[in-house]
């Protein structure tokens, strides 16, 4: 959603949802800005007649200075007449003409001085009078801060947080939803090869923002962390790390600290920690098809919601058909298991959202969400819910439950998909 407040004001925080999520919008101004009825018009209009003066003084000091070069000049010349004095009184006769004529030249080059010393005098004059009016708009201006109050930013930002606090204890009560719309993309960065990833740990406190990056479909082993968004954008990488086995897709995900991913010509997926550097667990999928027998961009797709961690492949013994497991992030050991009659080979990438498996028809143009399955009720439905490709080739999707948004590789673009889920808001009761 796209607010514009007024000029000198900022939206602070928002969230949206058409149908039924919590909606929390804060517009307020910023630091500097202060605008409260004809008083506060009145401050800025005094505040900006005080920078012009000061403007002006400035520019007083600058003829001032050049003003003063002129007099060291003329404090030079006149030194140089009273050499002349004297040597026309020690050999009067002898050298009387040429030296009057050079007192002349000389007189000639003072006149022009004359008016640069009257203007001197005039700028002295006028910088006093800044001075004096300066000291007088203080005095109102402190009368009217005084009457007005002054403007507490610090207690405004500390409401603001409060605020911040309460939207995402709304959003806590909303209960898994159906996806019923996808908004957008917006374009966050343009950089990389055709496939790849990129990504955020949904279970991350809320004030970090760390972004992994991921080039490239196979044989690579560097993954790139940058603090924030903003550092992601300009490039600021914070840290790389060299990973102990290459992967293999795009499909991997950062959960809890950790990155899960596909090893490299394999079924088994892999635990590696950042903070430690080292590989938590391994563990292989049985009957996992790998290395492009069952892809739509990956064969093993590794995935989290708010209900877990998941992982989508296929295998022979379900005819090449999508199976989703459900997988404890610790250990890696499969929970749970569903066998769909889709084929994995016709899908285009799939992501997790509350337990439900959604599938779209194609990473190319004109692709479209349009099969789910509930491994609530283990059971399906076609639906028909369109996106824009808007760089022609998605080579991967993944839902974040965090942010509530779905983050993909479009083409050599890290893009980021708004969701509209259909809520039900859970009660004090129902808790």
């Amino acid at each position: 959603m796209t607010i514009g407040p007024k000029e000198g004001w900022q939206v602070y925080s928002s969230a949206q949802d058409a149908d039924g999520r919590c909606i929390c919008t804060v517009v307020a101004p910023e630091q500097s800005l202060c605008s409260r009825d004809a008083k506060s018009r009145q401050l800025r209009q005094l505040l900006e007649k005080v920078q012009n003066m000061s403007q002006s003084i400035e520019v007083l000091n600058l003829r001032t200075q050049r003003d003063f070069q002129y007099v060291i000049k003329m404090e030079n010349q006149m030194k140089g007449l009273r050499t002349k004095f004297r040597q026309v009184e020690d050999d009067r006769k002898s050298i009387m003409a040429k030296n009057f004529q050079e007192l002349k030249d000389k007189m000639d080059e003072l006149k022009p001085l004359i008016p640069v010393l009257e203007q001197y005098k005039m700028d002295a004059a006028l910088i006093s009078q800044f001075k004096e009016e300066i000291r007088n708009l203080s005095v109102v201006l402190t009368g009217i801060q005084e009457e007005i109050g002054a403007y507490d930013y610090d207690e405004l930002y500390q409401r603001v947080l409060r605020l911040d606090t309460r939207l995402r204890s709304c959003m806590g009560k909303l209960t898994c939803g159906k996806l019923m719309k996808i908004t957008g993309p917006v374009t966050i960065k343009t950089s990389g090869t055709r496939f790849g990833a990129w990504m955020t740990d949904p279970l991350a406190a809320t004030r970090n923002n760390r972004v992994w990056y991921m080039d490239s479909y196979t044989n690579s082993k560097i993954v790139r962390e940058y603090k924030t968004i903003d550092d992601f954008v300009s490039g600021v990488v914070s840290q790389t790390y060299s990973l102990p086995f290459k992967w293999e897709g795009t499909n991997h995900i950062v959960y809890n600290g950790s990155l899960y991913y596909n090893k490299y010509q394999s079924n088994i997926i892999v635990k590696y920690n950042f903070e430690t550097g080292t590989v938590l667990a391994q563990r292989a999928l049985e009957f996992a098809g790998f290395h492009n027998m069952y892809p739509y961009t990956s064969d093993i797709d590794v995935m989290a919601d708010e209900l877990g961690m998941w992982v989508v492949y296929a295998t022979n013994q379900n005819a090449g058909n999508v199976v989703i497991s459900q997988i404890d992030p610790d250990t890696l050991q499969v929970l749970k298991t569903w066998n769909t009659e889709y084929s994995k080979r016709n899908a285009g990438e799939s992501f997790m959202i509350c337990g439900t498996l959604y599938i779209t028809n194609s990473h190319l143009s004109g692709a479209k969400v349009y099969y789910a399955y509930s491994t609530k009720t283990s059971s399906y439905e076609y639906i028909d819910i369109p996106f824009h490709n808007q760089y022609f080739h998605i080579s991967m999707l993944d839902y974040n439950a965090r942010e509530r948004a779905l983050y993909a590789w479009n083409n050599g673009h890290q893009v980021i998909f708004n969701v509209t889920l259909f809520h039900v808001i859970k009660t004090e009761d129902d808790s």
